[in-house]
C-alpha cells in the first residue's frame, strides 16, 4: 500500500496484518573467576532489571504510536526480568478497558500482576548465564514485539539496538495473515520491504556485519548482525588489558572469538 494517503488503498473493515519483531542481542564477557562471573550477573540484573527495560519498553510503545493497556513485571531469583505489555493501536477510552489493566500505572498493591495478552504486544526476557569451562559470561535480551494494524514495530528498531550494548543481535520480522479492500482483493502486505536493514540506521550498519536470510513470497525477513570493532578492554571484567600478559590476550581473545562465533552463526565451533 502506498504512503501517500491520497493513494492509499481503501480497506473494507479494518487493517488486520499482524507484524511481528523479534530482536535478540548479546553482551559477550571475560569473567575469569568465579566471583567475577557472579559479580558480572550482579551487574547486569541492576543494569537491565525490570523497572529499566518496562521504561524502555513504553518507549517503544509510545515511538510506534500505540498505547499502553496493561504491564507486568517481574525480577527473577538468582537472576534475569521478565516485562509483558498489552497495547492497542488506538488509545481505549477508560470505560471500555478491561478492569484487569493497570493501563500502565504500577503502585506497590499491584506489583504482581498477571498480564494477558490481545492481538499487540510487547515483551522482553533476560537471560544472563556463563559456563566456568571458558570463563566467558553471555547476557542475552529477547524483545517480541507484536503489532496489529497500522503501527509497526519496525519504528522502534533503531531505538531497541542503542538501548543496549550489543555485541551480536539477531533480528526476525514476519507479517502475518492478510486484509482486503474494498473489492475483496487481498492484501498480504502493506509496506515495501526487501530487508530488515531498510530499517536500520546507517550508522550502526557500519558497526556491523550483517547478514540476511529472507523468504519474500512469505513476509519473513531475517537479518543477524556481528560488531566490527574488536576492543579488547570492552570484553574484560574487573580486569584491564595493561595487567595481560600477551600470551593471556590472545588466549582471552580465541576464546571471545569462538563465543562470539558461535553465536552468530548458531553452531558448536571444534576446539581442535
Amino acid at each position: 500500500m502506498a504512503k501517500n494517503d491520497k493513494n492509499k488503498i481503501k480497506l473494507y473493515g479494518f487493517n488486520n496484518l499482524t507484524k511481528s519483531l523479534s530482536f535478540n542481542i548479546y553482551d559477550v564477557c571475560y569473567t575469569k573467576t568465579i566471583e567475577d562471573r557472579k559479580k558480572y550477573i550482579e551487574y547486569i540484573d541492576e543494569q537491565y532489571n525490570a523497572e529499566r527495560l518496562t521504561k524502555i519498553l513504553t518507549d517503544v510503545t509510545q515511538m510506534i504510536g500505540a498505547s499502553v493497556l496493561n504491564i507486568a513485571k517481574q525480577d527473577y531469583d538468582p537472576q534475569g526480568a521478565s516485562v509483558t505489555l498489552l497495547i492497542s493501536e488506538e488509545e481505549i477510552p477508560l470505560y471500555v478497558v478491561d478492569p484487569s489493566c493497570n493501563r500502565g500505572i504500577l503502585t506497590p498493591i499491584r506489583e504482581n500482576i498477571v498480564g494477558h495478552l490481545d492481538k499487540s504486544h510487547v515483551t522482553v526476557h533476560t537471560y544472563p548465564e556463563s559456563h566456568p569451562q571458558n570463563d566467558i559470561s553471555t547476557f542475552r535480551v529477547d524483545i517480541d514485539v507484536a503489532t496489529c494494524g497500522e503501527i509497526s514495530p519496525l519504528k522502534a528498531l533503531n531505538y531497541l539496538i542503542d538501548s543496549f550494548d550489543s555485541d551480536i543481535i539477531t533480528i526476525d520480522y514476519k507479517v502475518r495473515g492478510f486484509t482486503r479492500d474494498m473489492d475483496g482483493k487481498k492484501h498480504f502486505i502493506d509496506h515495501e520491504i526487501n530487508s530488515i536493514q531498510n530499517y536500520i540506521a546507517k550508522e550502526t550498519i557500519d558497526r556491523y556485519t550483517l547478514m540476511d536470510m529472507n523468504i519474500y513470497q512469505s513476509n519473513i525477513f531475517h537479518t543477524k548482525m556481528i560488531l566490527n570493532d574488536f576492543e579488547l578492554d570492552n570484553y574484560l571484567f574487573e580486569i584491564k588489558q595493561e595487567d595481560l600478559n600477551e600470551d593471556e590476550k590472545a588466549s582471552i581473545v580465541a576464546k571471545l572469538d569462538k563465543e562470539m562465533k558461535e553465536i552468530f552463526y548458531g553452531m558448536d565451533i571444534s576446539n581442535d
